[in-house]
């Protein structure tokens, strides 16, 4: 506004109000936009949090298959060794003979 005589500008006697109005606007935009930002970061853990359980189950079913063919290489092992053993015990029969 314009210049009275003293030199002092002319002050809005609701320039306090509206200060304050704007500033208690500027602080609920601020706590608006931190909450949907924590909900947006509680979404994203939440995927988070989901990618991490289908891994570990992967992980787990990686492990159980594995444990599976080790078991299965052992028995097959296992096998071939009485049937070496069979056999030998048959060549010591026919020698024998």
């Amino acid at each position: 506004m314009g210049k009275m005589l003293g030199g002092e500008e002319e002050k809005d006697p609701d320039a306090a109000k509206k200060e304050e109005e704007r500033q208690e606007a500027l602080r609920q935009q601020e706590e608006e936009r931190k909450a949907k930002y924590a909900k947006m970061e509680a979404e994203r853990e939440v995927v988070r949090q989901g990618i991490r359980d289908k891994i570990d189950r992967e992980e787990e079913e990686e492990e159980e298959e594995e444990e599976e063919e080790e078991e299965e290489e052992e028995e097959e092992e296992e096998e071939e060794e009485e049937e070496e053993e069979e056999e030998e015990e048959e060549e010591e029969e026919e020698e024998e003979r």
